[in-house]
């Protein structure tokens, strides 16, 4: 089947400003697909291209085999739209959040009800549905925002950092949710800050910075080719000369990080490396050996240093 997205070149600038710097992008039919990368690093600007909701500047991009230029009505139709921002209307109920939804899309008020009654079963929320929003939790609101993108039934949807400031419940109720969504055969393409939210949804995923993309493939893909199997941290005390550690311990992984509170190495057995350090009289106060995840990926890739 074609893909549900196709982008060549893709270019997104703000006068002298370039957000998105000629990126390749194709999303197949049924997949999970999401965007990674720091602040400013072109992100949202790509989604809104996609959704239609922002001209692209350059380059070629054909959403479900449309041109969003030519034919962007016809695309927001068949889109579901998540953003950062809930922007529901606080003093209305949550089935009145979702009947008003239902209208911008012109549904007869009979098909509103019945998908009304459908989605907030789905979301978990019908004994909430005469209640205001404003006093719900914020793992409500974004499964009330979920149910509302879902009243038009799209193809696709676009969910842009769907659990930022959840807590740990409510942000599996929603992964639950969104893999439920794709079991449906619904395209998902999202943006997270979050690594274990990607690993955990993503079929596939690319990181950007600095507007253009800097890998792409699937989380156990990315990791394989950009970190190793497992890290070690070790954490050293105060009196420890942290310069003459790190270069005490060059040659026993593939890659010595020193952060200011710990070092990081990166190796295929963390246990063997364990002992080389102490073998060569390295006496770390704390040691802990976990697996290479895509949070190392995306920090070797983008970097450490905040991104205003």
């Amino acid at each position: 089947m074609p893909p549900v997205v196709e982008a060549r070149a893709l270019t997104k600038r703000f006068g002298t400003f370039t957000a998105v710097d000629g990126i390749d992008v194709e999303v197949a039919r049924g997949e999970a697909f999401g965007f990674l990368g720091p602040n400013g690093a072109g992100k949202t600007s790509a989604m809104r291209m996609i959704g239609a909701a922002s001209p692209v500047t350059d380059g070629h991009l054909r959403v479900l085999g449309m041109d969003p230029e030519t034919h962007g009505a016809e695309i927001r139709a068949r889109l579901g739209v998540v953003p950062q921002e809930d922007a529901l209307d606080q003093e209305l109920t949550v089935a009145e959040n979702l009947a008003i939804y239902g209208r911008y899309f012109d549904l007869p008020r009979a098909v509103i009800r019945e998908r009304i009654d459908e989605l907030l079963e789905f979301v978990q929320l019908s004994e909430r549905r005469r209640q205001r929003v404003d006093p719900l939790s914020g793992g409500m609101k974004r499964r009330v925002v979920i149910a509302r993108a879902l009243i038009n039934d799209p193809e696709v949807m676009l969910l842009d950092e769907p659990t930022t400031g959840l807590d740990p419940q409510a942000r599996h109720v929603l992964w639950d949710r969104l893999f439920q969504l794709q079991q449906r055969g619904i395209t998902l393409l999202l943006t997270t800050h979050y690594m274990d939210e990607a690993e955990q949804l993503c079929d596939r995923l690319v990181v950007m910075d600095a507007g253009r993309i800097v890998a792409e493939g699937g989380p156990s893909a990315l990791i394989a080719a950009h970190a190793t199997r497992e890290v070690v941290e070790l954490r050293l005390g105060p009196e420890a000369d942290a310069p003459a550690s790190v270069a005490l311990l060059e040659g026993t992984g593939h890659r010595v990080e020193a952060l200011p509170d710990r070092i990081l190495v990166y190796a295929d057995d963390g246990d063997a490396l364990v002992r080389e350090v102490h073998a060569r009289g390295l006496q770390p106060t704390a040691v802990l050996t976990r697996r290479a995840t895509l949070e190392d990926v995306f920090l070797r890739l983008t970097g450490r240093a905040l991104v205003d």
